[in-house]
């Protein structure tokens, strides 16, 4: 079984007011629970193609916790995504065998508001360019759940594309190859941009791998600067997203203020 694109995390301060925010969107957001560690709590917001947008706020300090940021440094938005494996301990042991480390399998979970406790395995690696592993070990539509909730009144349906800031583009390949497996890779350069990019497929969903070309006194500015500014501030992760809609009438840019600064872009593909 191929990995393919399972959630992406957004990082909140109030989530009741980040619910009402994605409601406006013409969003359905499903309540979620709170996590088995008591950190946090999310909202989910889940699509036709069966990925998701997890909606997440810290309800107490956390240092250990792979999203914690004490310092309120960078603020909210796109703070990271998952892969949904077969299994996480055959995914992580299959990596390892080809160089590529992934802790776990780590035990995690999550209540939900109606007192169903879910369960799932965690693969966590060793670098932020690439996603973590979800593996469930009670059924996932438990965790995700179907029917009229999958539907949006802005015409999402599914997960397009993720675009994933990287410091070495040469090295981030090397390692999406070692977890993919025989994937085809596209690099490419935006000319005029200062940007080197490389794009693979999950499933119908598109990763794109962006990094900034060295300052070479050419005067790129724009998405150079802003990856630079990510990767000094935020470090390599998510950038931003394209959501699939059913008509084409219905693609635009989401409002950063009401997406809590995570990059949106809804496209007819």
């Amino acid at each position: 079984m191929p990995l393919l694109p399972d959630h992406l995390v957004i990082r909140v301060h109030d989530l009741k007011q980040t619910v009402a925010d994605f409601t406006e969107l013409g969003f359905t957001v499903q309540r979620g629970g709170t996590h088995a560690d008591g950190s946090t709590h999310n909202a989910l917001i889940g699509f036709d193609d069966g990925s998701y947008i997890a909606l997440i706020a810290f309800l107490k300090d956390a240092k250990e916790h792979r999203w914690w940021d004490a310092g309120q440094r960078v603020g909210e938005g796109l703070v990271d995504f998952a892969l949904l494996p077969e299994s996480v301990s055959r995914t992580v042991e299959a990596a390892y065998a080809r160089g590529l480390y992934y802790e776990g399998p780590i035990p995690g979970g999550r209540v939900r508001p109606d007192g169903t406790r879910l369960e799932w395995q965690i693969g966590r690696p060793s670098t932020r360019d690439l996603p973590f592993l979800c593996g469930d070990l009670t059924p996932r539509f438990l965790r995700v759940a179907e029917g009229e909730v999958r539907k949006h009144r802005n015409g999402t349906t599914g997960l397009a594309a993720i675009n994933v800031a990287v410091a070495d583009l040469d090295k981030s390949i090397d390692r999406y190859r070692i977890l993919l497996g025989d994937v085809a890779v596209h690099r490419s350069t935006l000319v005029g941009h200062g940007v080197q990019l490389a794009t693979l497929p999950l499933g119908a969903t598109t990763v794109t791998l962006l990094s900034p070309v060295e300052d070479t006194g050419t005067g790129a500015t724009g998405l150079a600067d802003e990856l630079r500014a990510q990767l000094a501030t935020r470090g390599e992760g998510v950038i931003g997203a394209a959501l699939r809609v059913a008509d084409a009438a219905q693609a635009r840019t989401l409002p950063g203020e009401l997406t809590h600064g995570a990059r949106f872009d809804l496209v007819h593909a």
